[in-house]
């Protein structure tokens, strides 16, 4: 593993899930690690485990771009400069599935709000330290930046926005010294994932379905953090966790069409859609 000591890291969703888990995995590699969440988590506790060491916090809603400057110049101010920033603050649909037809109103704009221009609002506010330092941007994606967003369109359509703009900085900054990636997590085991895996009956039914078992077996944030740490160090364009989505990723052009198409021949899906379907307002 990479020793990442006199380097620092702002990351963004860091109370808990993958944020916390990354922060630690990088902090125990000798990183100084700037924690950014909503006032309403407890940041206090994810720095006592880290032992309060080469630790700073800065709460902020990643949907107010000021508060994003702020946090960033708590960066500057505490540490000197910026060489890492990972913008990993996100949220689901809710604690149930729905579809488009279903889902109450704005809901998707406070998907849209946080998944994604609060990843634009980390990138902008980060980047003349990043480029500075010939540092490196994270963006957190999704398998579904290419899986059918079935039950889950906002935070696919989400998730898919996230991998073009991630895609589209590495490329403008490679005249620099800094670059960016994308990071891929398949399902992990974290509040997020809840409802696919028994948070709610039909989207689980739904989730077994439409994939094969092996894809959708959770991680722990713990694995995902070690992938993502060795993906860091080495500044990849790409980082997918687990491995094992590498394949659909890579045939998207030919697995996408064949899955919808298997999707929207079974019977059952189509009536656990209706069920989704029924429950709107």
């Amino acid at each position: 593993m990479k020793d990442f000591s006199g380097r620092v890291a702002l990351i963004t969703g860091a109370a808990g899930g993958i944020g916390s888990a990354v922060a630690s995995a990088l902090h125990r590699r000798g990183a100084s690690i700037v924690l950014v969440d909503m006032v309403s988590t407890d940041l206090e506790s994810v720095a006592a485990a880290l032992g309060n060491q080469r630790v700073a916090i800065a709460y902020a809603d990643v949907t107010v771009r000021a508060q994003l400057d702020a946090a960033v110049a708590t960066a500057i101010d505490r540490f000197g400069t910026l060489d890492i920033v990972m913008a990993n603050a996100g949220i689901s649909s809710g604690a149930q599935a729905s579809t488009v037809r279903s889902i109450d109103d704005g809901v998707f704009e406070r998907v849209i709000g946080v998944n994604l221009q609060g990843v634009w609002n980390t990138v902008r506010a980060a980047l003349p330290h990043i480029v500075e330092s010939g540092g490196y941007v994270l963006l957190t994606s999704s398998t579904y930046a290419y899986l059918n967003g079935l039950a889950n369109a906002p935070y696919a359509a989400s998730k898919a926005a996230v991998e073009q703009l991630g895609r589209a900085l590495r490329l403008e900054l490679a005249g620099t010294r800094a670059t960016a990636g994308v990071l891929y997590p398949g399902w992990v085991a974290t509040p997020i994932a809840e409802v696919a895996f028994g948070g709610d009956t039909v989207a689980t039914e739904m989730i077994a379905r439409a994939f094969p078992t092996p894809l959708v077996r959770p991680i722990t944030p713990d694995k995902l953090a070690r992938v993502a740490v060795r993906g860091i160090g080495r500044r990849a364009p790409r980082i997918a966790v687990p491995r094992r989505w590498i394949p659909i990723s890579m045939l998207r052009g030919i697995a996408n069409p064949i899955l919808d198409a298997k999707m929207e021949r079974d019977a059952r899906l189509i009536g656990l859609t209706a069920e989704l379907d029924a429950r709107r307002p």
